[in-house]
């Protein structure tokens, strides 16, 4: 087969396959973007992967933090698939950009983690906000992030998560800017998504959760804020790799933020109204 009969030949495969798939394949040959806009009308998540002796504490910290780490999918112990989120999915290989931790420290950022999967690992899928933004978008709210093709913006708070466990530490937020009357239809549309992290946690005044610098997120990149407009923020699936950090666990991987997994689950099914 020629070179161009292989590339025709992948073009077509591509795409004959859904919107999911096929992001999930961009991502196993090297596509390393923010998954924001990508896929629309399928829901994303965030990624932690622990050993299977701090699963169970992971699990219950979640449970008792249902707004920043709702969970919708896990794996079995070892096992890097998760058939519930899609037939073809592969943990290790179907996100833009994974973190390597060692200590409460970033050591890598790769783009699989063939090399560092084990027999012992436990995977978390957790819900994340990029699912909401269709129903904000099909309302007619915009995004700045998205307008601007930039990853959300995201900070640490001074808002404490309940502990259980090694696992402590404060919840992380996302931040988008509306206009008062859209902020107000904003907590109406997302307060239906509550396991893709439901409505606000906060609007306006961001030094009153501990956000000295609007500007300067903590994941993800600033966006513009008009005059007219005020920041309104989110629980984030971020919030375990704060957790990471603070507990200084020896080992774990999570996804690089901004950068999800996009699963085969549709944003509809979760809406609760």
């Amino acid at each position: 087969m020629t070179s161009l009969a292989r590339d025709e030949r992948q073009e077509h495969d591509t795409a004959d396959l859904s919107p999911s798939v096929a992001a999930r394949h961009a991502c196993r040959t090297g596509m390393a973007a923010t998954t924001a806009g990508v896929a629309n009308g399928y829901v994303q998540g965030n990624l932690a992967i622990l050993p299977e002796k701090l699963a169970a504490a992971f699990h219950r910290f979640c449970q008792l933090n249902p707004k920043p780490c709702p969970i919708i999918g896990m794996s079995d112990v070892g096992d890097p698939r998760i058939p519930a989120l899609g037939t073809d999915l592969d943990i290790r290989t179907d996100l833009p950009r994974y973190r390597v931790w060692r200590d409460g420290e970033v050591m890598e950022e790769p783009t699989d983690i063939m090399a560092h999967w084990r027999d012992d690992l436990v995977a978390f899928v957790i819900g994340c906000s990029y699912s909401f933004e269709e129903a904000l978008l099909a309302d007619g709210l915009p995004i700045r992030h998205i307008e601007r093709k930039l990853r959300v913006p995201m900070y640490r708070t001074n808002i404490a998560c309940t502990p259980a466990g090694p696992f402590a530490g404060p919840m992380v937020v996302s931040m988008r800017p509306f206009k008062p009357a859209d902020a107000i239809r904003a907590v109406q549309v997302t307060s239906r998504f509550p396991a893709v992290h439901g409505a606000p946690v906060h609007l306006g005044h961001p030094h009153s959760i501990g956000i000295a610098d609007i500007n300067k997120p903590d994941y993800g990149d600033a966006v513009p804020i008009a005059a007219d407009e005020i920041p309104v923020f989110w629980a984030c699936g971020v919030t375990p790799q704060s957790v990471i950090q603070a507990a200084k666990l020896p080992f774990a991987i999570t996804h690089s933020p901004g950068l999800m997994l996009v699963t085969d689950l549709m944003n509809k099914e979760l809406a609760v109204l």
